[in-house]
């Protein structure tokens, strides 16, 4: 195992996480060589090299392109606006590095197949960034499934909803441009569907709607500008296994700020958990005595890995950026060719045409095969 060189794209809110992740892989898991932060690109010279020096990358540039032909660059880590996934993994993948790209693959399904293709011309490792199926909880219920706890679930329930777009009067902005895709279903939605791929396999076909609450928003220089995506969708699916569905999505939702509420239902019991309370889980078993039958709730601690790499006590919690410092883990074992719980462009695309299929839905109000 090699120590990777690592070139990061783009340094906003998730170009950070993946910096911090980069950083802490090696202490906190310990099995793996330190990785080289080597080069940063950002949009001008200057705050790529302010932001080389609070991040700990060893040079600095303000053209991506001679970022992904660095020699000293094996990883790839792509955290820029959605329109600019498609460009840059493919140079990267054609430059014979490796592609760590945050989700979603591309703001259309023809750009991600496009991505696909490069990815498995390259032969090179190209994962997603869907880091809440790493949270240890998540695997718990892929356990609790795998040991038939609740029976064959026979219904899945998925919501996800966040406010920073609740307000009708925030300024226009580049997620409610037709550029940057569909709106929350490929903003977020994607994350739901991560945990539908994670936890059952593909989605067979959906009904989907979606909706504007705001037709516009207000300029910064004054005047108002038309919403051109949608920050509500809601479908219906199909599972491939036979199970029903619904996924709500709204970013638009006063007073949510990280909700993804799931709920399977089987036979013998229910599995509920909220993003917002990542560290625990609901379970319901209809086993035992009635009268103190009821959900039982359930802390994550050491003995669900990999929290023990993180913190020897229960209860404590893990949170957002120890997910995607998991997920760092994951992708090197599967650079290494090890054994890895990781969204690639290939289950990835599964997803993609899930949100191709459900825009397509809403715009034809009837149930759509996903391809």
């Amino acid at each position: 195992m090699k120590s990777l060189g690592i070139g990061l794209i783009g340094t906003g809110y998730m170009g950070k996480c993946h910096a911090l992740a980069w950083n802490a892989v090696a202490p906190v898991f310990g099995d793996v060589p330190r990785p080289r932060l080597a080069v940063l690109a950002e949009s001008s010279q200057g705050l790529a090299e302010t932001k080389a020096r609070e991040l700990g990358f060893e040079r600095a540039t303000g053209d991506w392109r001679s970022l992904v032909s660095d020699p000293a660059v094996d990883v790839v880590s792509i955290t820029t606006p959605n329109a600019f996934h498609p460009d840059m993994a493919i140079a990267a993948l054609e430059a014979g590095k490796h592609v760590w790209c945050e989700k979603p693959m591309a703001t259309g399904l023809a750009d991600a197949e496009r991505m696909l293709a490069a990815a498995r011309a390259s032969g090179k490792v190209a994962a997603l960034g869907y880091n809440y199926i790493q949270n240890p909880v998540i695997r718990l219920i892929r356990k609790l499934l795998d040991e038939d706890r609740i029976g064959p679930v026979n219904h899945v329930r998925i919501e996800m909803d966040e406010d920073f777009m609740a307000d009708p009067e925030a300024l226009f902005y580049w997620k409610s441009e037709a550029t940057s895709g569909h709106g929350a279903l490929d903003d977020f939605g994607v994350h739901a569907l991560s945990l539908v791929w994670t936890l059952f396999g593909g989605v067979r076909r959906v009904c989907g709607h979606m909706a504007r609450p705001y037709p516009d928003r207000p300029l910064p220089d004054g005047g108002r500008r038309a919403v051109e995506t949608y920050d509500i969708a809601t479908t219906l699916i199909e599972l491939e296994n036979g199970a029903s569905g619904m996924i709500a999505l709204n970013r638009s939702a006063w007073g949510r700020k990280g909700r993804i509420a799931v709920q399977l239902f089987g036979p013998k019991g229910t599995i509920a958990y909220d993003q917002e309370r990542m560290n625990e889980v609901q379970l319901y078993t209809t086993d035992g005595d009635r009268e103190t039958q009821g959900f039982r709730t359930i802390l994550a601690g050491p003995q669900h890995p990999p929290y023990d790499r993180f913190i020897p006590a229960p209860g404590h919690g893990l949170g957002f950026n120890e997910l995607k410092i998991v997920e760092c883990r994951q992708l090197i074992a599967r650079i290494d060719g090890d054994p890895a719980v990781l969204i690639d462009f290939e289950d990835g695309i599964r997803i993609e045409r899930t949100v191709d299929a459900v825009a397509r839905s809403a715009h034809a109000g009837a149930w759509v095969d996903v391809g």
